[in-house]
Parts: C-alpha cells; sequence; structure tokens
C-alpha cells in the first residue's frame, strides 16, 4: 500500500475501450502508478504492449489482486461483474473507480455503496458527462431557463465491426437504455433539481444476435415532481438510422438551449466514442418578444475553447479520482446520484417489459 507522497498503486482491471482509455489516464497522470492489468482475454497484452510493457498481467482478478495489494482498482469490465468486483476490491481496502453503472441491479449498487461506507474508502462512478466543461455549461443554461423544463435527448448508434461486438456483449445483462441512458437521466436530475415520480418506455428486438426477451432500441419518458418531463431513446445495431441520432435540447417558458454538434452529428460517426462526448457549440434561445410578437434577442451561440476529447475526459476522470483519495472528498452525493440514475433506469426497463406506467 502507498503512503503518504508516494504514488496511488492502481489495478486495472478491463482493457476494452474505457478499461484502455483509463489505464492511459493513470499511465500520463503524476500521483498514478499501475501495479497490474488484468482480462480474460488477449486485451491486456495489447494495452501493455500499448503503455510501454512491463506491467504483471492476470487473468484472473482475485489473483491479481493478492498479488498485487492495490491502493485502488479501476473496473472497466462488462456490468455483470461490478459488484462483485467492488466489493471484493473495498474488503481488501482498495478504493474503487468503476464504470457506470455501479451494478446490473439496484440491490447491488447499493450493496457497493454500503461497501465503500463500511471500508471507508472512495468509490468514484465514471459518469463521464459530468467533467465535460460544454455539459456543465449546458445544465448551467438549463437551469436559467425557468420551470417546468422539457428535456429531449438521443444517442442511437449504427453499430457495426468492433462495436457491435461490445453492444452485443452489453445486452446479455443490459439495455441500451440502462447502460446509456444512465448518462442522461443523471443529467436531467441535475437540470431540474427534482424527484422523478413516473417513468413509462417502449422498447423493440429488432436482432435475433441478442438474447431473447431483450431489446436493441428503447425509448424512456420521464415526468419529475416539478412538472418537468423528459424522453431519451438508444438504439444499438447495424440497422439504426444516422438521421437526428444526437439531440441534446432543453426547452423551458424562457427559452431553450441546443447542443449542436455539427462535426460529431454527421453521418459516420453515430458509433465513434469521440462524437459521444463532443459538443462543439450551444444554442442559447430567447423567448422574450416585443408587442408584435417579435424576438426580442437574437440566439446566442456559445462556444467554449475547453473542448476535450474522449482521452482527456479519461484523464478528467482520474485526476477527480486521486484529489478523491488524497483529499479526502466526501462523495456521499455522489454516489447517491448514481444509485439514483440507476434506480430511474430500471424503473424504464421494468415499464419496457410490462408495458406500464413504473411510479417512483
Amino acid at each position: 500500500m502507498s503512503t503518504l507522497n508516494q504514488p496511488v498503486r492502481v489495478l486495472v482491471v478491463g482493457c476494452g475501450n474505457m478499461g484502455a482509455s483509463h489505464a492511459t489516464a493513470y499511465y500520463t497522470t503524476e500521483g498514478f502508478e499501475i501495479c497490474g492489468i488484468v482480462s480474460t482475454g488477449k486485451s491486456k497484452e495489447v494495452l501493455n504492449e500499448k503503455l510501454g510493457g512491463g506491467y504483471p498481467l492476470y487473468s484472473d482478478y482475485a489473483e491479481a489482486l493478492k498479488a498485487t495489494q492495490p491502493d485502488a482498482v479501476c473496473i472497466s469490465t462488462y456490468p455483470d461483474t461490478h459488484e462483485a468486483f467492488a466489493v471484493m476490491a473495498f474488503e481488501h481496502g482498495c478504493h474503487v473507480f468503476i464504470e457506470k453503472p455501479i451494478a446490473d441491479t439496484v440491490e447491488g449498487a447499493k450493496r457497493v455503496v454500503a461497501a465503500a461506507v463500511k471500508a471507508n474508502k472512495k468509490l468514484v462512478v465514471g459518469y463521464i458527462l459530468r467533467h465535460h466543461p460544454s455539459w456543465e455549461k449546458f445544465v448551467e443554461l438549463a437551469q436559467t431557463l425557468g420551470k417546468p423544463l422539457v428535456m429531449r435527448m438521443n444517442l442511437n448508434q449504427q453499430s457495426h465491426g468492433y462495436m457491435w461486438d461490445v453492444h452485443r456483449n452489453l445486452m446479455k445483462s443490459l439495455s441500451p437504455i440502462v447502460d446509456c441512458g444512465v448518462h442522461y437521466i443523471d443529467v436531467m436530475c441535475q437540470m431540474t433539481r427534482s424527484k422523478p415520480v413516473w417513468v413509462s418506455a417502449i422498447g423493440a428486438r429488432m436482432t435475433e444476435e441478442i438474447p431473447a426477451g431483450n431489446y436493441n432500441y428503447g425509448q424512456l419518458q420521464i415526468r419529475f415532481e416539478d412538472g418537468s418531463v423528459g424522453w431519451y431513446e438508444a438504439g444499438w445495431g447495424p440497422m439504426m438510422s444516422e438521421t437526428a441520432f444526437f439531440v441534446k435540447d432543453v426547452v423551458g417558458p424562457k427559452g431553450c438551449v441546443s447542443i449542436v454538434a455539427k462535426e460529431a452529428g454527421g453521418s459516420g460517426k453515430s458509433d465513434n466514442v469521440d462524437a459521444h462526448t463532443k459538443t462543439e457549440s450551444l444554442r442559447l434561445h430567447h423567448a422574450d418578444l416585443d408587442a408584435n410578437n417579435n424576438f426580442v434577442k437574437e440566439d446566442e451561440w456559445i462556444n467554449l475553447t475547453d473542448e476535450p476529447n474522449h482521452q482527456e475526459l479519461c484523464n478528467r476522470e482520474q485526476r477527480y479520482f486521486l484529489k478523491a483519495i488524497t483529499e479526502n472528498v466526501d462523495l456521499i452525493d455522489h454516489m447517491a446520484d448514481a444509485v439514483n440514475s440507476l434506480q430511474i433506469a430500471f424503473a424504464c426497463d421494468e415499464s419496457v417489459r410490462s408495458g406500464e406506467v413504473v411510479r417512483l
């Protein structure tokens, strides 16, 4: 275990898209030191080579924990392993960074949070949009539009090649509106700062390549206590349309604010992870009218110069994780928000399967 002024020794578990990005962040961030890399397949060798080689490699997570005795564990495996891996890490006295969702059930997520509190260790969940300056500004501007808010968001992905493999594997345990939806439900909760009261959702299974009973397209609706409403849709697969796959829009009595991503919203970008977080411009529209019902103000275009790419966002997430550990940041609200957004997402999943409105 590290001591004061020594780097935080981190065990990287899972070496796919996100695991590799987080490992790169540890490699380039002063204050972290990778002590081992874990995956069941060949991805650990690929990642090890990318990082210059020399890191101990493991196929078995329990064995890696015992051998490396890390200070922290980064979990970027498929969601059905998250709960068990996180609890095991806390039992070994480790801090945990975990990709969303915390677990593949709400009760599992609560058990992970309880294990973090019991061990008195930090749990940071990978809500990447919380670290993006333009998304932070998007939330801030939404809160100036009055109430109720109408929130319209989607992220459909015309996945093929490697990404279709990733999505098919994800759908063995979670639907797109749970896996992806937790991000945008979290954003809606930040925008309204109100309690969701009911959800309704629909879904469709458009491929035989996923387990029976699962679906690769879903759309959810949420009503909040303050009268605000929001919808989000997510579809994965080679059949998905790239028309209007990137909608990020909030309307209030005083006007609206939209993310306008001309490049990231272009053809061929729907399954590109860099495009998913790219904002490029925010367009703020004011609803004020004069005596002739003409708009008083022109729309404002807000172009933030700080436009981090996907890797830089991962770097920022890990700097936050380091700060949480070294400065003993209180993460009670962070953990509660992660459980809350997952609970709402699973209620939406229940609505798809039952065909009924689910009251929260």
